[in-house]
């Protein structure tokens, strides 16, 4: 591989950028296409986007000859505002489903680490703890605290990165109440449709432990349907 090249794609990967190395089989011919990219006018356009749709490697067909495509997607992340009950029950499936997981409260007496061992927890306010780990487009947060000062923040930030899945717990009447303060903020009332809420697939969920289940069922949904994102 061009050192060039290489150089790029571990930038790209270090920042979460996604990204394929195309490589002709033919004359060993290699360049890098980010997803960022405006690629509609390239050959393999519609063999590009389906593979950073799909996330999988593999040759493919152009008009010169075969040629190989490497896809590399930043690893899908879930950051859980909120270390209650349903959170405890959320992180061990998140984990096992593949995700990297974050969980975020400022609640010393909710984010404890008996609570939640294993698990990266940050003990702090959400504007803290996301400056060092920004939210993008292979993010899913899930709002639980049940308290504007704590979820509004990410929420809002969600939805204007571009998160693939933005989940809120509360009441219908809570969710208009809080459109109405992010309407007062000044966010862009289109975007307000790509929030679930009240989060979690529609299955009838009681439970933490279901809440957690429906959840982690509507994150899955996302990640592998919505176009463009990490799916």
């Amino acid at each position: 591989m061009d050192f060039s090249l290489l150089s790029d794609l571990n930038k790209d990967r270090a920042a979460r950028r996604a990204a394929i190395l195309v490589t002709d089989m033919v004359d060993g011919q290699q360049r890098l296409v980010r997803k960022s990219d405006d690629f509609s006018g390239d050959p393999l356009a519609e063999e590009l986007a389906r593979r950073f749709r799909s996330g999988k490697s593999g040759m493919t067909t152009a008009e010169s000859g075969e040629v190989f495509l490497n896809v590399s997607l930043p690893a899908p992340r879930l950051v859980i505002i909120g270390a209650v009950h349903i959170s405890q029950a959320l992180v061990p499936m998140a984990e096992i489903a593949g995700l990297d997981v974050t969980v975020i409260d400022p609640r010393t007496a909710f984010a404890t680490e008996d609570r939640f061992p294993g698990s990266t927890l940050k003990a702090d306010w959400p504007e803290e703890a996301l400056k060092d780990a920004p939210l993008d487009a292979f993010t899913a947060v899930a709002a639980v605290t049940h308290d504007p000062k704590i979820d509004d923040y990410p929420l809002m930030e969600a939805l204007k990165t571009g998160c693939f899945y933005v989940g809120a717990l509360g009441s219908r009447k809570t969710h208009g109440k809080r459109l109405e303060r992010f309407t007062e903020a000044g966010l862009a009332p289109e975007l307000f449709d790509r929030i679930d809420a009240p989060i979690g697939l529609d299955i009838g969920a009681a439970s933490p432990e279901e809440i957690a289940v429906a959840v982690l069922g509507a994150i899955i949904k996302a990640l592998r349907t919505a176009p463009g994102a990490a799916a």
